[in-house]
């Protein structure tokens, strides 16, 4: 029997991440894969979950997410009631937005208590990953846990500036959770930023970090509270990447050009997007391409490889793309040479052009620019 839950989506969280493409965006709408906003996977794994009603918290540069989101029909969260729900970055005690996840969880405590759903499940927009967040809510209530914490065993030092690793014992509750801990282990369980606790537990813990004067909800109540709570860790093993720079942007989106990691990624459940009624890309005679995704509006008249174009890009005659990602309707001349180059929206590279960066450091145009 499928779970009570409401959704409560944090857009802004990890914007300082990945400076480069949240200068004009939230990171929820970073593009990703083609035709994806990172926001996608997230509203995806609830939709398909059965949790109809989600907030959005927002704090700044977030029209690019009301454009995309829209009504919520594309998610089939066009409404009367519940759907898609945008929060705002105040609370009614204060003017000022939040500057902690645990302020913004004590701004949106209007929208809780209005909910009649049992459960909440609060997530961020960094992670792409195919999650049964029913199977969580099982889990939560199976162990009667205070807070369910999902993680991921990595291998690879985490980049964000914030991060979160857990111990947990062999029943799986959290017997150690440090925050930006330094790394020696070649393996460690990050905290992939799924969370699962009881709504009115959840209000109980705001309202008393309130009276307390409390700031941080990393640090003032799960690590200070580790032994005291129930909090338990479930263990997600399958594909997951958490953006947390540019370079892991790179490489993370590279990765879709292998076949398991679409497979695993689009396979058994949808990923839902905003539906766009664009042209079939055109290839002309003589145009080259070999292992790249090119979605819809797509003019090729060179060659393409190892690459994603989003939708509207044009190739002209000549130029070689190889390596790259090249974000909606830009426009790359004749005969230009591009490696390892990551274009934002509405770019225009002229003729004769040649831009490379490397893997660990990829070469990066903003939006709407010309060279």
């Amino acid at each position: 029997m499928a779970h009570s839950a409401v959704g409560v989506i944090f857009s802004n969280i990890h914007d300082d991440n990945l400076p480069e493409l949240s200068r004009h965006r939230t990171m929820a709408s970073v593009p990703y894969g083609g035709r994806y906003r990172l926001i996608d996977f997230t509203l995806s794994n609830i939709v398909n979950s059965g949790i109809t009603t989600v907030g959005i918290v927002t704090k700044n540069n977030y029209q690019s997410l009301i454009d995309h989101l829209g009504s919520g029909k594309d998610w089939d969260l066009a409404r009367k009631d519940g759907g898609i729900i945008l929060l705002p970055p105040y609370s009614n005690e204060t003017d000022a937005p939040y500057t902690t996840r645990l302020e913004a969880l004590m701004g949106i405590t209007g929208f809780l208590n209005r909910r009649n759903e049992d459960y909440v499940v609060i997530t961020d927009c960094d992670g792409i990953a195919r999650v049964n967040l029913q199977e969580i809510l099982h889990f939560h209530e199976e162990k009667q846990a205070d807070i369910t914490m999902v993680y991921h065993e990595e291998t690879e030092a985490a980049q964000s500036s914030y991060y979160i690793t857990l111990q947990p014992d062999e029943t799986g509750r959290i017997k150690g959770l440090k925050i930006n801990p330094k790394l020696k282990k070649e393996k460690y369980n990050l905290y992939v930023n799924i969370m699962v606790m009881s709504r009115e537990f959840l209000i109980n813990t705001i309202q008393d970090a309130v009276t307390r004067g409390l700031s941080s909800f990393g640090r003032d109540i799960l690590a200070k509270n580790v032994d005291t709570l129930r909090i338990f860790g479930y263990k997600f093993n399958g594909y997951c990447a958490t953006i947390s720079s540019l370079q892991n942007y790179y490489s993370h989106s590279m990765e879709l050009l292998s076949r398991e990691v679409r497979d695993e990624l689009f396979g058994a459940r949808d990923v839902y997007t905003k539906i766009r009624d664009s042209a079939p890309s055109k290839y002309a005679a003589g145009a080259v391409v070999k292992n790249a995704l090119i979605s819809d509006g797509c003019v090729i008249e060179g060659t393409v490889e190892n690459s994603i174009l989003f939708r509207g890009v044009k190739v002209e005659k000549g130029s070689v793309v190889k390596n790259s990602i090249i974000m909606q309707d830009t426009v790359i001349g004749a005969n230009v040479e591009l490696d390892c180059v990551i274009t934002d929206k509405n770019v225009v590279i002229r003729d004769g052009r040649h831009l490379a960066g490397c893997e660990a450091l990829p070469y990066f145009i903003g939006k709407g620019r010309m060279l």
